[in-house]
């Protein structure tokens, strides 16, 4: 494929077109051809965007490169869960994997609990492919085949640890997870599932494993935490895989971080998004956004609950601090320009979405 070729595919995709079945066989093949060299520990150098969970929200995507800029100006790491719940994941996975083709060293791709042929039969992508493609399963099947060559975590600056859902209680080193053979379909009850599926929890002691309500993967505490970033010498952890309703959430003395970039999720939970940026010192800073105008009109015209919030929201910081704008490093333990109300939000949303935590 040449770089016209793929050009022209971005242009196609971020105008919402579909490729053609052949397009995207050979799209997926040359990905393939890409992934296969990258480790599952996969190296990412500092200054980098990190983004969370996608889940099909197209017009959200684009949102998200209007505030963190496009690729290759910008150099991105996304977190998984690209497919799934949106109306967009054909478009949205294809857009991403045409990016990584054309621009190999500037984004990286790891992969999802939602990268998976099981999953996808049941949460969209797979009828999806079917409805935009004549009822046949052959771009789901390349599409699928491209997950299995996904990474499954990568190490920003051999300091920060990015990984879509959490820890396993039977990893304790990188070197562990560099072992795992990860073209396959993911195993069940396995480290590679856990990685893809555990969460963080204040609910289980700080040294244990918790049993999952996910029915995959475990929960774990503040010294699971604190003992994986010691032996691997991390400053912290960066996963995505859980609904925050300001877009990210602070755990464990700020040890670990999650990053959720689907604004107003499955277009009716009202929540914000967020990206994460390193710069050079790898200060962290967060650029929030709200749902994109398209988006809302995607809410009406599938009656959804239609929600007034703007269109677009970015909040940022810099020397000089804004409410509701977030500065840390991660080797400090103070906040630079914290947001008193956020806890209230947390504490507001957390009874009303809790049942959501069996759905991402």
């Amino acid at each position: 494929m040449s770089s016209s070729d793929i050009d022209r595919q971005i242009e196609e995709l971020r105008n919402c077109v579909a490729l053609k079945e052949s397009e995207v066989k050979a799209l997926c093949f040359k990905a393939i051809e890409i992934l296969v060299e990258e480790g599952n520990v996969q190296r990412v150098d500092a200054p980098v965007t990190i983004c969370g969970d996608i889940h099909g929200q197209f017009y959200d995507l684009l949102e998200l490169f209007k505030i963190g800029q496009d690729c290759p100006k910008t150099n991105y790491l996304f977190l998984g869960d690209y497919v799934d719940r949106g109306y967009h994941s054909v478009e949205t996975f294809l857009l991403l994997l045409s990016l990584k083709v054309r621009y190999p060293d500037r984004i990286t791709l790891i992969r999802g609990n939602h990268e998976s042929r099981e999953i996808t039969k049941v949460y969209g992508f797979y009828d999806e492919c079917l409805r935009k493609y004549g009822g046949s399963a052959n771009v789901w099947r390349y599409c699928t085949d491209v997950f299995d060559y996904l990474s499954l975590s990568a190490l920003v600056e051999e300091e920060v640890f990015c990984v879509h859902g959490g820890l396993s209680p039977k990893i304790l080193t990188l070197d562990q997870i560099r072992a795992i053979d990860r073209k396959q379909e993911v195993p069940k009850l396995s480290p590679m599932s856990d990685l893809l599926w555990s969460d963080p929890s204040d609910d289980v002691d700080c040294d244990e494993w918790g049993l999952s309500p996910r029915g995959a993967g475990y929960l774990f505490g503040l010294e699971v935490v604190n003992v994986f970033n010691r032996v691997n010498n991390l400053y912290f952890i960066c996963r995505a895989h859980q609904l925050a309703m300001e877009g990210f959430n602070m755990m464990f003395n700020n040890k670990l971080v999650t990053v959720w970039s689907a604004p107003n999720y499955c277009y009716r939970c009202g929540n914000k998004a967020s990206i994460l940026k390193l710069n050079e010192e790898m200060e962290m800073m967060f650029l929030m956004f709200d749902a994109a105008p398209e988006a809302d009109k995607m809410t009406s015209q599938h009656c959804y609950l239609e929600l007034e919030t703007p269109a677009f929201s970015l909040t940022f910081c810099g020397r000089e601090q804004t409410l509701g704008a977030f500065c840390f490093q991660p080797w400090k333990s103070d906040w630079i320009g914290y947001d008193t109300n956020l806890q209230w939000w947390e504490e507001l949303f957390f009874s009303s979405f809790q049942y959501f935590s069996v759905l991402f």
